[in-house]
């Protein structure tokens, strides 16, 4: 935990550094998420199946160099997973029912180094990644129209989620951008287990849409 405040607040440092020297431009964006969430021990992994969600943000570019640029965001975004029967026993917590999904909502913070290369009169073309801190807000499960609320202190679930993320797009010449990223937990989302080590771990891919002003 040290180490990440001490690389919050150096990434802080050097982001009000660049916006001293640097002219801000502004931006917001949202689009579709498909989350999903990779369960690992004992040298085993395995994936579970995605569910459809949503993001909505804002950002922050900073111009470093003719081609570079650091650009921060607030997040907000919809995480999780989706079991199906043959994934995981659910008890039947709903007759009927032989899938359910987790849900996780956070507000993201991700801090992302970009390039950006001119093409032609049309706009620019941009590409990069970074890392990004998650804080969650809310979680449920959820299986047909059964829904139970997770409690972060009794359920063992964490609230930080870690990790880097990878994005690329086009901004046109009218400030609207496309753009697609994938976002890679480090972190666990679960409590350390002392039997065996267990990591459960988000992923997730987005498409959307950005305007900046």
């Amino acid at each position: 935990m040290k180490k990440l405040l001490l690389t919050l607040t150096l990434v802080a440092g050097l982001i009000a550094s660049a916006v001293a020297q640097s002219p801000v431009k502004f931006g917001v964006k949202a689009g579709l998420a498909l989350p999903n969430m990779s369960i690992s021990a004992g040298g085993l992994s395995v994936a579970f199946d995605s569910r459809t969600s949503f993001y909505v943000g804002g950002t922050a570019d900073i111009a470093i160099s003719n081609i570079f640029s650091v650009q921060p965001g607030l997040t907000f975004i919809s995480k999780g997973t989706k079991f199906n029967g043959e994934d995981f026993d659910f008890e039947d917590i709903s007759a009927g029912e032989n899938s359910a999904t987790l849900n996780f909502s956070y507000i993201e913070i991700p801090v992302n180094l970009l390039a950006n290369f001119k093409a032609g009169n049309v706009g620019k073309v941009f590409f990069g990644g970074g890392p990004y801190y998650a804080f969650a807000i809310d979680a449920y499960a959820k299986s047909g129209k059964v829904k139970e609320d997770i409690d972060f202190d009794e359920d063992g679930f964490k609230r930080g989620d870690f990790g880097v993320n990878f994005l690329g797009g086009f901004q046109f010449n009218n400030r609207l951008n496309i753009h697609a990223g994938y976002g890679l937990g480090i972190s666990s989302v679960i409590d350390d287990q002392e039997e065996i080590d267990v990591k459960f771990k988000n992923k997730v891919f987005t498409v959307g849409l950005g305007f900046t002003f």
